[in-house]
């Protein structure tokens, strides 16, 4: 008699890993992946630059968890099935090591992102997973003891268990077909976004990095602290996106129309600067403020912030009038710029919102609202901040899922 049959819905890192895991723990399972475009695990290929990001070296589960701006009470019950400890393990029996850079992102030792799409095909080859591309589901139904999916094009497929991997969707009413099934949606919002400025002057140091900053969403409590780059577009880097993370729905309500203060100096504030300002003039009196970059800062960056206080390139630090001087030092801990907007990148970036975490057990994955109906991934209502996170998110629910599925038949 043949084994039961399990389609995951979507080919990215979820859908493949519980797709993979289903298979190798139930080899009487006949799996099969949907997938609706050509391209298999496209997030896995661009992420990190092209090195995936696979993992976050944090071993602890309670610090694991505050990377979550949404689902951190749930991922903290599903890690304990399945943690960063047991991805690596994972990938190092198959060959692939992973190493950590200093701020505890973790990639292929490869450095290319083709070593785990190459891993997780050659997985599902040898434990026979069927892969079905350009194939949409659009809708779900439990007929008659199984589960009956219609294609786009009205094809008919059939299954004992489903898990849905489709990823975020970035408008609620792309959620209808699982609406149907009993589940509540979070409504969708980009999390992981960078801050337009528009016709900003800052914007010509285009390529500038900063390694440490405060920033803060004026008139509310979001703060994040670390590098941050200038682009031609407005503010990016690590702690742009942090904030847009643990910001998502607030900024979203605000229609992406709000006003940060950067602190440069994060070490400072507007007292202790002063009093510093005033060493250097007396330290450094007869040379010229331009020329004497008393802080680190890229010399572009400098220059900025001088030209902003109204500072002539030939001025000598014993020249600095009182009220250039306070012009500067506010600048510096506490300059303000105005978003208006925001970009995503299609490919890297995540979603917030999804199906709601009360509707699913965190032990195995499964509907609460319908049996033999799984989840894995971003379609979730759990969402990382940047290095690493989303991708743990990932394996780990795909796992859950598997082993559930694959003890079930």
């Amino acid at each position: 008699m043949p084994g039961k049959k399990l389609i995951v819905i979507g080919g990215g890192a979820a859908g493949f890993f519980c797709a993979v895991n289903a298979a190798r723990l139930n080899p009487s399972l006949q799996v099969v992946i949907v997938e609706k475009s050509s391209k298999l695990l496209s997030k896995v290929k661009v992420s990190g630059g092209g090195r995936c990001n696979v993992t976050h070296a944090c071993f602890e589960i309670a610090e694991m968890m505050k990377r979550y701006p949404r689902g951190g009470n749930f991922v903290k019950k599903t890690f304990h099935h399945f943690f960063t400890t047991d991805t690596i393990q994972w990938f190092k029996e198959r060959g692939v090591s992973l190493k950590a850079e200093p701020d505890g992102r973790m990639f292929p030792v490869t450095d290319s992102s083709q070593t785990i799409i190459d891993c997780l095909l050659k997985e599902a080859n040898k434990h026979g997973v069927e892969i079905l591309m350009n194939k949409e589901i659009r809708s779900l139904e439990h007929k008659e003891g199984e589960w009956v999916l219609k294609t786009s094009n009205e094809q008919e497929l059939k299954a004992d268990h489903v898990c849905i991997a489709c990823g975020g969707y970035p408008k609620a009413v792309m959620f209808d077909w699982l609406k149907a099934l009993g589940h509540t949606i979070s409504d969708p919002v980009p999390s992981l976004f960078t801050f337009n400025m528009p016709g900003h002057p800052i914007t010509q140091l285009m390529g500038v990095s900063v390694e440490r900053v405060r920033i803060k969403i004026n008139g509310s409590r979001l703060e994040q602290e670390g590098p941050l780059l200038i682009t031609h577009w407005g503010l990016s880097g690590p702690a742009v996106l942090k904030l847009s993370a643990w910001g998502a729905r607030e900024l979203a309500s605000a229609n992406w129309q709000f006003s940060i203060s950067i602190n440069w100096l994060p070490e400072y504030n507007e007292h202790t600067l002063r009093e510093r300002l005033q060493e250097i003039r007396f330290e450094a009196g007869p040379q010229k403020i331009s020329g004497r970059n008393p802080f680190g800062f890229p010399n572009r960056l400098w220059e900025f912030m001088l030209e902003q206080a109204g500072i002539k390139p030939e001025m000598r630090w014993a020249d600095l009038p009182a009220k250039m001087q306070t012009q500067l030092v506010r600048l510096l801990v506490a300059g303000e710029f105005v978003i208006k907007g925001k970009t995503t990148f299609k490919e890297e970036f995540v979603t917030s919102g999804g199906i709601t975490l009360s509707e699913i057990d965190p032990n195995t994955m499964m509907s609460r609202k319908a049996a033999g109906l799984f989840f894995a991934g971003e379609i979730m209502d759990v969402d990382g901040v940047t290095g690493g996170f989303n991708f743990q998110h990932a394996w780990t629910s795909g796992f859950i899922a598997a082993r559930a599925i694959a003890q079930m038949d």
